[in-house]
């Protein structure tokens, strides 16, 4: 459960700030969290061991 916390709150704010009649912070919010989730998970992995 603890993992729906982001989402749910990225949710909550777009959907708050959709409410306020501020389309493009919440347009801005959105897409910037999208970006940083596909960015998270294509990003390349750090090795551990270090090459000398």
């Amino acid at each position: 459960m603890k993992a729906f916390v982001p989402w749910l709150t990225v949710l909550a704010l777009v959907i708050a700030l959709n409410a306020l009649r501020l389309r493009p912070l919440a347009t801005a919010l959105a897409v910037g969290w999208l970006i940083y989730c596909v960015w998270t998970w294509v990003r390349p992995k750090r090795s551990q061991t270090r090459a000398d």
